[in-house]
């Protein structure tokens, strides 16, 4: 048996052996394994830190365009909104003025017919005064009034007594 014990010692050294390479070599593997799950968990973690660094820039970006998009919308507000009041004002003032204009027709028309009027009514204060004096104006033989009749004014109005009442006048139906 001498060959069979050292075949079971070289077997016992040769599982010795592996078992001792296999704990180095696990001992050293585990450790391989932290190593490369950290540095993959550090990788990870700056890979999210970088997804995260562009999400925070990707939105101050959109913040950025819809403010101004916003901005943009209001400026295009105020500008209709301004054109819409400058029309308004624009028609208001159109309006006055034809209000004015119509106003001022008027004004003018009614200074006229008072014009016409006090003419008219001139006129016809002249022509009674002229039919007065013509017939109060005794003729001399050379056609000319007297002078006694030419100082006399045609303002000047003849002045009859009237009676106040019905017995001092006579009744339409009755003679004397």
């Amino acid at each position: 048996m001498p060959r069979t014990a050292p075949a079971w010692l070289l077997a016992l050294v040769a599982v010795a052996a592996i078992t001792a390479c296999g704990s180095t070599s696990a001992v050293q593997s585990k450790e391989g394994e932290q190593s490369a799950a950290a540095i993959e968990r550090k990788e990870e973690a700056a890979q999210d830190q970088a997804e995260a660094a562009e999400i925070a820039k990707d939105h101050e970006l959109l913040t950025a365009i819809e403010g101004k998009s916003r901005e943009e919308a209001a400026d295009e507000n105020a500008k209709r909104t301004e054109a819409l009041a400058a029309a308004r004002a624009k028609r208001k003032e159109q309006a006055a003025a034809k209000k004015a204009q119509k106003r001022e027709q008027e004004a003018e028309a009614n200074a006229d017919k008072r014009e016409q009027g006090l003419k008219a009514e001139a006129r016809e204060k002249q022509e009674a005064a002229a039919k007065r004096k013509h017939a109060k104006t005794p003729k001399t033989s050379s056609g000319k009034p007297s002078s006694a009749a030419e100082g006399t004014t045609s303002s000047t109005v003849e002045s009859k007594p009237v009676s106040t009442s019905q017995e001092q006048t006579p009744a339409a139906g009755t003679s004397e």
